[in-house]
C-alpha cells in the first residue's frame, strides 16, 4: 500500500517531574511523555474521581428518577447497538435495581430494523409491546442527543425522557425532559471524554446521592437535609440499604475501553476500579465468560483483554445478529448460563472476523488500483469507499482498518439493505481532523447529501443515497485539503525511546502491563532498538518468530511480528518498534518482544 510508518520519539516535557523516585527510571520517563508529573496522577483513587454534581441537568434527572421509584413507575433504557450502549445499558438496569427500582427494562434499536438510535418507529413498537411503559421514564444510554423525533414520539405518547449521552450535539437539542451530556455547549463537568457508560454511572452515583439526603434508604433514619421525596412513602416500609455501586465498574470499564474514547485521568481511575475488580474475582459472570471465551485469566486482566476480546464479542452481536445477547451476558448471574451466551457471542464475533476479513481485501484492492491509476501522490486526502454487496454492520471496520493503513480520514459505505437506494456509511480520522465537524462543514456545503450523521472527533456515522457516493467523495476530499496539511497524513510510530540493556528485563514487562490502564490518548509504552536477526520462522503462514541479538546483550531475545509475513524474508538487521511482552508457557513467564513495526537497520 502507501509508505509505512516512520519511526519518531516522544519528546519528554521540560516540566519538572514531581513522580516518584521509587519508580523505575523507565516508568517515570513514560509517564512524563505522556503529561503525568506527579503521584496524584497515578494513584488512580475512586475518591480521586469528578464530582458528578459537576454534570450539567444531574439533579433534575435525579428529581425524576427519585420520582418514579417512589411512584414505582416502569423505567425503559434505551441504549445504543454497540459495547458502549450494551454495558450502559447492563450498567443503567443493574444499578436501578440496587437502588429500589421494581419495573425496570429495556429496549433495544436493532440495527438493520431501527438504525441509531432513538427513532419514532422504535418507540412505537416499544409501546405496542408493552403499553404500560407509557406511564414510566424512558432513558436513553450512549444515544438521544440527535435523536428529535424518538423523543418527541416518546413524549407524545405521555413518557418523560431523560437523554444521557455523550455524543457532540447538533445545532439543535431534541425537547426531552433533561439531558445530561459532558458535551453539551456550556457544560462545565471538568472531562468531555466520557463514555455513554460513564454518563450512566454518573448519573446512578448522583441519583443515590439524591436519594440518601431524603431518607430512601434503611441506613438513614430521617433525611439528611429537612427535604423529602413528595407525598407517597408507601416504599419507606422496606426501605433499602445503601447500595454499593462499585460492583458496577467492571461493566463500566468495560465500555469506556471499548468505545475507544480517551483514557484522561478521571476514565483511567474508573478504568483501574473496574480491572481491580475482575483480578479479584469479583466481575459479573458475563464477563467472566467472555474472558475465558477469549483464553484470557480475569486474574491478569488488562485494558486490552477488554478491549481486544471482550469488547468486540459484544460489538459482533450489534454489528451482525442482536446486541440483546450481549446484554444478557451481562445481566446474568448464572455463569453457566453466561457461558453459553460467551459461546454464542464468539461464534458471531468469528464470522465478523470472517466478513471483515474479506471486506477489508476488497478495500485495499480498490485503492490499489487507483493507485496504478492516478498515482499514489493524487490518492484523496479524505477517501470514500463504497461496495454494493459490503455488509453495514463491518464497514467501521473496514474505515478504522484502511485508516490505519493510509493514515488519512476514510468513509466506508454500504447498502442499508438487500436492494436499498439507502447507503449506511461509518467514518475513522486521524489525529488532526475532526471528523463529526468535517461532517457539519459537508452539511452545509451541500445541503441533504448527507441525510443524517453524527459522531466524534474521531469517529462518525452518516446515511446518503446510493446515487450520491461521488459527491460525498469529492466533498469529503475538499474538507480534509482544507485541514489537513500533506505532513500530517505521513505515518508516524512515536516510541518512548531505546532500552538499556538492564532494561530488557522481566520485572519492568510485568511493571508496564499494570501501569496503565493504556489506550486511547494514553499510548501502550513502545520502544525502538537495532538488532541483528540471529534466526527467524514462519507460523501459521503469516507469524513471524524471531531471535533477535542486540549488541549490550549476550543472549537473543525471543520476538514475535503477527502478520507481518509476505514471502519476504526479514532483513539482517532491523530496527525495531516493540513492546515488553511476557510469554506464558506451562506455568512459566519469559520476557518477549512484540514487535509492532521492523525496517532495515
Amino acid at each position: 500500500m502507501i509508505g509505512k510508518p516512520r519511526i519518531a520519539r516522544r519528546e519528554l516535557p521540560a516540566v519538572d517531574s514531581e513522580l516518584p523516585t521509587s519508580l523505575h527510571p523507565v516508568l517515570r520517563r513514560i509517564y512524563r511523555a505522556r503529561g503525568i508529573h506527579s503521584a496524584a496522577d497515578i494513584e488512580h483513587r475512586l475518591a480521586s474521581m469528578l464530582a458528578p454534581h459537576q454534570l450539567g441537568s444531574i439533579d433534575r434527572a435525579c428529581e425524576l428518577l427519585a420520582a418514579a421509584l417512589r411512584d414505582d413507575e416502569p423505567i425503559l433504557i434505551v441504549g445504543d447497538f454497540d459495547a458502549d450502549g450494551a454495558t450502559g445499558t447492563a450498567v443503567a438496569i443493574r444499578g436501578l435495581r440496587l437502588l429500589g427500582a421494581k419495573r425496570v427494562d429495556y429496549g433495544m434499536p436493532n440495527r438493520f430494523v431501527h438504525g441509531y438510535g432513538l427513532s419514532a418507529p422504535l418507540v412505537d413498537e416499544l409501546l405496542a409491546r408493552r403499553p404500560a411503559w407509557r406511564d414510566g421514564v424512558l432513558i436513553t444510554v450512549d444515544n438521544g442527543v440527535a435523536s428529535h423525533a424518538g423523543v418527541a414520539a416518546a413524549r407524545a405518547h405521555g413518557m418523560k425522557v431523560i437523554v444521557t449521552d455523550h455524543h457532540l450535539p447538533g445545532a439543535t437539542l431534541p425537547d426531552a425532559d433533561v439531558i445530561v451530556n459532558p458535551n453539551l455547549v456550556g457544560d462545565a463537568f471538568p472531562s468531555k471524554a466520557l463514555a455513554g457508560v460513564g454518563v450512566m454511572f454518573y448519573l446512578l452515583l448522583a441519583l443515590r446521592a439524591y436519594l440518601r439526603e431524603r431518607g430512601w434508604f434503611a441506613s438513614i433514619e430521617e433525611p439528611g437535609n429537612g427535604s423529602t421525596l413528595p407525598e407517597s412513602r408507601d416504599q419507606y416500609d422496606q426501605r433499602i440499604c445503601v447500595p454499593d455501586l462499585s460492583c458496577l465498574l467492571d461493566i463500566v470499564a468495560l465500555g469506556t475501553v471499548a468505545d475507544l474514547v480517551p483514557l484522561d485521568r478521571n476514565n483511567r481511575i474508573l478504568i483501574e476500579a473496574g480491572l481491580k475488580r475482575i483480578r479479584a474475582g469479583r466481575a459479573c459472570a458475563g464477563i467472566v465468560a467472555l474472558l475465558e471465551s477469549g483464553k484470557r485469566d480475569p486474574v491478569r486482566a488488562v485494558a486490552s483483554d477488554l478491549g481486544f476480546v471482550v469488547g468486540p464479542r459484544i460489538n459482533a452481536a450489534g454489528r451482525l445478529e442482536d446486541i440483546c445477547i450481549g446484554i444478557e451476558c451481562l445481566l446474568t448471574d448464572d455463569l453457566t448460563r453466561a457461558r453459553v451466551l460467551a459461546q454464542t457471542l464468539s461464534a458471531i464475533n468469528a464470522e465478523r472476523q470472517g466478513l471483515q476479513a474479506d471486506m477489508v481485501e476488497q478495500a485495499q484492492l480498490a485503492v490499489q488500483k487507483w493507485i496504478l491509476q492516478h498515482g499514489g501522490e493524487n490518492l484523496p486526502f479524505g477517501l470514500v469507499l463504497f461496495e454494493p454487496d459490503w455488509h453495514h454492520g463491518v464497514v467501521g471496520l473496514v474505515a478504522s482498518k484502511l485508516k490505519e493503513t493510509l493514515n488519512r480520514p476514510v468513509i466506508a459505505c454500504a447498502p442499508a439493505g438487500e436492494g436499498s437506494d439507502e447507503l449506511k456509511a461509518s467514518g475513522r480520522s486521524i489525529a488532526g481532523f475532526h471528523l463529526r465537524d468535517a461532517l457539519a462543514e459537508i452539511d452545509a456545503r451541500a445541503p441533504g447529501l448527507l441525510q443524517r450523521f453524527g459522531g466524534h472527533a474521531m469517529a462518525a456515522g452518516m446515511t446518503l443515497q446510493r446515487t450520491d457516493v461521488a459527491r460525498l467523495a469529492r466533498e469529503f476530499d475538499a474538507v480534509a485539503r482544507a485541514q489537513l496539511a500533506p505532513a500530517q497524513l505521513d505515518a508516524v510510530l512515536f516510541t518512548d525511546g531505546e532500552l538499556a540493556a538492564a532494561d530488557f528485563s522481566l520485572e519492568l514487562a510485568q511493571q508496564l502491563r499494570y501501569a496503565g490502564p493504556w489506550g486511547q490518548a494514553f499510548a501502550e509504552p513502545l520502544f525502538d532498538g537495532e538488532f541483528a536477526v540471529e534466526s527467524w520462522k514462519v507460523l501459521g503462514e503469516t507469524h513471524l518468530r524471531l531471535r533477535l541479538k542486540h549488541a549490550q546483550i549476550e543472549q537473543a531475545l525471543d520476538a514475535m511480528h503477527f502478520g507481518a509475513y509476505d514471502g519476504t524474508p526479514p532483513p539482517a538487521r532491523v530496527r525495531a518498534a516493540f513492546q515488553l511482552d511476557i510469554n506464558e508457557w506451562n506455568g512459566t513467564q519469559s520476557l518477549r518482544l512484540l514487535i509492532r513495526h521492523i525496517e532495515p537497520a
